[in-house]
């Protein structure tokens, strides 16, 4: 029962009673080591449409920018980014916390395959502890300085989505979709999650948008004619960039090489980020 002198207004009363009324927060503190100012979470509404390479591209292409970047692969059971990226190790730990790996462009990384004995091993694990595992990603790993922590996300709106945008301090989304015309489902899927969640969405980014002929120099438009631009418009929301169907990038990726891509395909959404203010500093 509330106190006879209740005024009803929770934001100033340290009591707890069955009366209270503020939204509780289910935000996880950062490791007491971490610094990270910006929190940016990259997904869709449906799997196979490229989220892991527009975050690799994402991450690399911001830390041209001169900022320090880490990306947190949240994809536990599918985690591609160490790959690309060329990594392999395991993650050091200390009594204060664990430290991701770097990059030879010096982009830190966390993944579950930094873990994992093989990187082929399966991680067959149920919803829960795939969700505490990301949340761990969060409050034990050492985020050292990170101007943007980008954040790979699973496909779908689940278990791990719906973990990382209760539990993180995410400061925007950047939707991934493709041009087929199940794209209004994909964004709609996503835009929907993140207005529950109150989260911004900041852009979408269509991926295998077009394949440029090596011989005439002519753009192909191998899945149709792009729906986005008018989807996007639906939605209130900006079109960041299109990523070309390329054999170099998927070698890159496969090679561990993406921080050799080169290409102005993402230039609107860097000009987003950059633009993005410091909202939280998380030491």
């Amino acid at each position: 029962m509330a106190e006879e002198n209740c005024t009803h207004d929770c934001s100033s009363c340290g009591v707890t009673c069955g009366d209270r009324t503020e939204p509780q927060s289910f935000i996880e503190k950062p490791n007491e080591l971490s610094n990270v100012k910006r929190v940016i979470a990259v997904m869709s509404g449906k799997g196979g449409v490229g989220k892991s390479l527009v975050t690799a591209l994402s991450a690399v292409l911001m830390s041209r920018q001169g900022f320090h970047v880490g990306i947190m692969d949240a994809d536990v059971t599918g985690p591609s980014i160490p790959k690309m990226f060329g990594i392999s190790g395991e993650v050091r730990g200390t009594e204060s916390g664990a430290y991701p790996i770097s990059s030879d462009g010096g982009i830190d990384v966390m993944s579950m395959n930094l873990m994992l004995p093989h990187d082929t091993d399966p991680v067959v694990w149920r919803g829960p502890i795939i969700s505490g595992v990301v949340k761990q990603f969060w409050s034990d790993i050492i985020w050292q300085d990170i101007d943007y922590l980008f954040i790979d996300m699973p496909p779908g709106t689940g278990d791990v989505p719906l973990t990382v945008f209760q539990s993180l301090p995410v400061d925007g989304i950047l939707v991934v979709t493709s041009p087929q015309d199940l794209v209004s489902m994909i964004v709609k899927k996503a835009v929907n999650m993140t207005e529950m969640m109150d989260i911004p969405v900041l852009g979408i980014i269509e991926n295998m948008s077009y394949f440029v002929c090596p011989n005439c120099g002519k753009e192909h438009h191998i899945f149709g004619e792009s729906h986005l631009p008018s989807i996007a418009a639906q939605y209130g929301l900006s079109v960041l960039g299109h990523i070309p169907i390329d054999p170099a990038i998927a070698k890159a990726s496969d090679d561990g090489l993406i921080e050799t891509i080169e290409g102005h395909f993402l230039d609107g959404m860097v000009d987003v980020l950059k633009k993005m203010p410091v909202k939280k500093q998380n030491l």
